[in-house]
């Protein structure tokens, strides 16, 4: 019996349209992922350095809402990177309780080696893929998608 028969034929769109979306983001994942291990980091561990990079100094809490974390795993990320010298942790200067994290010259010195790398790759990625014009289309489409189910939270 297919999805329509039973469900409906919105139901099946819904679901076919989770699907491809669950597996494309796997994928994407799976591949980027891949890619970050040859810098010898973790997933985390780059979200963190690209963070800094970016955005400059900030605190352990606002990391983890950056990078879609705990706070529990953000502490442990954090430490390891402090162990290889790549960040710095201070205590914040207008709460005692929060510390900020910041790049070392070390960890800046990484970020600029490898994330030109890594956005290359990603470019490579989607642009094996996907024209301009359907990147422009699928970007402006999740956004919407995403925004909209954020509402539900």
């Amino acid at each position: 019996m297919t999805t329509t028969r039973k469900y409906g034929r919105k139901a099946e769109q819904a679901l076919d349209l989770w699907v491809k979306l669950a597996r494309a983001s796997n994928t994407m994942s799976t591949l980027t992922v891949r890619d970050i291990a040859t810098y010898g980091l973790t997933e985390a561990q780059f979200g963190v350095i690209e963070a800094l990079g970016h955005l400059g100094p900030m605190k352990v809490g606002e990391l983890c809402s950056k990078n879609l974390s705990s706070g529990g795993n953000m502490t442990v990320v954090v430490d390891n990177l402090v162990r290889e010298s790549l960040v710095e942790r201070k205590q914040a200067q207008d709460d005692r309780r929060a510390y900020i994290v910041e790049l070392t010259d070390k960890g800046t010195k990484l970020f600029d080696d490898i994330f030109i790398r890594h956005a290359k790759f990603v470019t490579d990625l989607v642009y094996s893929a996907l024209s301009d014009e359907e990147i422009s289309k699928l970007a402006a489409l999740l956004k919407k998608f995403g925004l909209t189910l954020k509402e539900r939270l």
